[in-house]
């Protein structure tokens, strides 16, 4: 108790302090760079204390600051403080009607939880296959041979607005702005493959890949560009219709590459590829695939507005159901790759198991009372926007991201905590940072990356050298850079290497 005093005592008087801060190696870097460009023209600030309670660096400790993906150092926290480590999503299959003579006269239901990583592209989720495999086995268990009636994919557990509604609208297309409800399928992107056409001014070459979704129509209207120009192309489509465009430009220069944009119908399409798994494997479905609107309507196609409201989901008769990767798991996954479709199943996840009600209002709410039960105090330091730090209306600021760090240190859940958190030089988003430090050094330093437009962040840990003792919490947040995440990387990290001395 005496330590957690002290530091909470040191925070306070580092708000008030000098500009000139304590006299370590690291400060002094500091408060030379600080009058320099880039950080010059920059709005920055950055704290470090010790589990001592020493502060080893300040500049701007208290100002408030878009933190970009360093807000999702704060959502896996809460979802592992609350959830525990050990968590996991369930999906369940269920059905309406009743089976006669090996046929389901009734409807076939996916009904979601939530999991963000059903047929996920990464090294975490099962295969589609594998997956698929389970759920044909619990329609045989239960004697289902053939099915009169639809596949439905449900995904209500998650409700309200399958995005944030302060996404920027270009984000919204991307892959890491796709949103969802509670079913989900390869985390609700969509691949594209594009290259340059022949000369500036011709259209974009382009082509549909993964996953297959059939109801929608695409077009591009995508031009070529000139040389230098990099790769501009959005596409920009919407969950009220089932239609997209890529539009923007393609550098001529540009190699031929895969896109991931987002697709809006992730309960539709896990329904139609099961649905079609089941075709494969002997099992038809003669009302084929379908989803439930966000108004509770089931909807088999997009010829005629849906009619026919869903059977409540405590009706329905189910008979199996799987589950996640654990969420430490999941986590580690998160803030490794940085993904935003996790990291926002997290967040909602929050406020669905607290509230019994996922929207952001509420998530909101959940998360500040997560953050009470650590003992975090985030009066006028933190605005919570998102889960992902997509939204540039998210805010904190270096002192209260060093509480945070500090309380996780203190929970239940701190060693799934760090153990989730990359180091520099691991693949992901820190593969290029502090690349010249010995690897003992590196392996010591634990800590997330935030980068937007003119917004390059990172907070984390320093583990002690062996016979030392004292952890290292530091956060470093800059805004409205002029230049670009390349040159300004090697300035504000350097300041983590000479913490880690």
């Amino acid at each position: 108790m005496k330590q957690f005093f002290s530091i909470w005592l040191l925070l306070i008087l580092t708000l008030t302090a000098g500009a000139q801060g304590p006299k370590t190696k690291a400060q002094a870097y500091v408060n030379r760079v600080a009058r320099q460009e880039p950080l010059k023209g920059s709005v920055w600030g950055v704290l470090a204390v010790n589990s001592k309670g020493d502060t080893l660096v300040r500049w701007n400790p208290g100002i408030r600051m878009v933190p970009a993906s360093n807000m999702k150092l704060i959502t896996t926290g809460a979802a592992l403080h609350a959830l525990g480590g050990d968590f996991q999503f369930e999906t369940s299959i269920g059905y309406s009607g009743e089976i006669q003579d090996g046929t389901l006269k009734g409807d076939l239901y996916i009904i979601g939880g939530g999991d963000p990583t059903i047929a996920a592209p990464d090294s975490i989720a099962i295969s589609s296959f594998t997956l698929f495999s389970r759920w044909k086995n619990f329609l045989l268990r239960a004697g289902i041979k053939r099915i009169e009636g639809r596949i439905i994919g449900d995904g209500r557990w998650f409700d309200g607005p399958i995005e944030h509604q302060k996404w920027n609208w270009e984000d919204l297309g991307t892959d890491y702005g796709a949103g969802g409800n509670g079913l989900c399928y390869y985390e609700n992107q969509k691949e594209f493959a594009v290259s340059a056409g022949w000369k500036v001014g011709e259209p974009v070459s382009w082509r549909e890949g993964t996953p297959e979704t059939p109801w929608m129509n695409y077009s591009c209207t995508g031009i070529t560009a000139t040389a230098g120009t990099g790769d501009e192309l959005y596409l920009f489509t919407t969950d009220l219709a089932p239609v997209g465009e890529i539009r923007g430009t393609f550098a001529i220069d540009r190699k031929a590459r895969t896109e991931h944009f987002s697709n809006k119908f992730g309960a539709l399409t896990c329904a139609y590829h099961f649905y079609k798994f089941l075709v494969k494997g002997g099992i038809v479905a003669t009302g084929g695939p379908a989803d439930i609107t966000a108004g509770g309507l089931i909807r088999a196609g997009f010829e005629t507005p849906p009619s026919e409201r869903a059977i409540p989901q405590d009706s329905l008769k189910r008979i199996g159901k799987t589950y996640s990767p654990s969420l430490g798991r999941i986590c580690r996954e998160t803030n490794h790759r940085s993904d935003n479709f996790y990291a926002e199943t997290l967040l909602r996840t929050l406020g669905r198991r607290t509230h019994s009600v996922d929207n952001y209002d509420t998530c909101r709410v959940a998360l500040r009372s997560v953050l009470k039960d650590l003992g975090v105090d985030d009066t006028g330091g933190l605005i919570i926007s998102d889960g992902s730090g997509l939204s540039r209306t998210n805010s904190l600021s270096p002192a209260f991201m060093v509480r945070f760090l500090s309380a996780m240190r203190r929970s239940p859940a701190w060693n799934d905590y760090l153990a989730g958190l990359p180091i520099p030089g691991a693949n992901g988003t820190l593969r290029t940072v502090l690349p010249n430090l010995p690897q003992e050094t590196k392996d010591r330093i634990h800590l997330k990356s935030g980068s937007m437009n003119g917004v390059l962040c990172y907070s984390g840990y320093i583990t002690p050298k062996e016979g030392q003792k004292e952890t290292v919490y530091f956060s470093i947040l800059t805004n409205n850079a002029d230049v670009s995440a390349a040159k300004m990387r090697p300035v504000i990290t350097q300041i983590i290497a000479l913490l880690a001395e």
